[in-house]
């Protein structure tokens, strides 16, 4: 998969129909520290999330460990992975961008847990063969606290509505 960026609301959409056009079986993963206020918005996406999706949707709150859940989500046997984390995109608090995570090292998107995502994301393609892609949301905020700044509440709140309706 090559690079690929979307900030306008219809390029996301597109971008990820694109990408979910042959799923079967989606993990969705939150990611972030509910300690860091805008870092917890992958986490709030997918609490979002529960009971608007269907059974082909798995929805996990891997906060700041996403290793930890190697063994469920192998188990599901995805065909898609979408991991949701907040990240540095140098762009407006809130905008988000769909990215390839084997293209990450060349991104400025920064995380708060102890494997590094590109590592993750390797060892999950290798055991479950699936396709997998990142949405990384700009935080305004990512200080010590709880809660998300207004921003990321709007942006919380479009993308779960978004995902609602394009996930399996």
């Amino acid at each position: 998969m090559k690079k690929q960026y979307a900030t306008d609301t219809n390029e996301l959409e597109d971008k990820l129909q694109s990408w979910l056009s042959d799923a079967r079986r989606v993990v969705v993963t939150g990611i972030g520290n509910p300690l860091r206020k805008d870092d917890f918005v992958g986490v709030k996406i997918v609490r979002n999330l529960r009971g608007k999706v269907s059974q082909l949707v798995y929805l996990l709150e891997c906060e700041t460990v996403p290793e930890s859940f190697i063994g469920p989500i192998t188990k599901f046997k995805p065909t898609h992975i979408l991991l949701i984390d907040a990240g540095i995109l140098n762009q407006e608090s809130g905008s988000s961008k769909l990215i390839d995570p084997y293209q990450m090292a060349t991104q400025t998107a920064i995380s708060t847990h102890a494997l590094p995502l590109q590592i993750f994301c390797k060892y999950l393609a290798k055991t479950t063969g699936a396709k997998i892609v990142l949405l990384v949301i700009q935080p305004k905020d990512t200080s010590f606290g709880e809660g998300l700044t207004a921003e990321l509440k709007e942006a919380a709140k479009h993308l779960t509505c978004l995902l609602s309706k394009i996930l399996p």
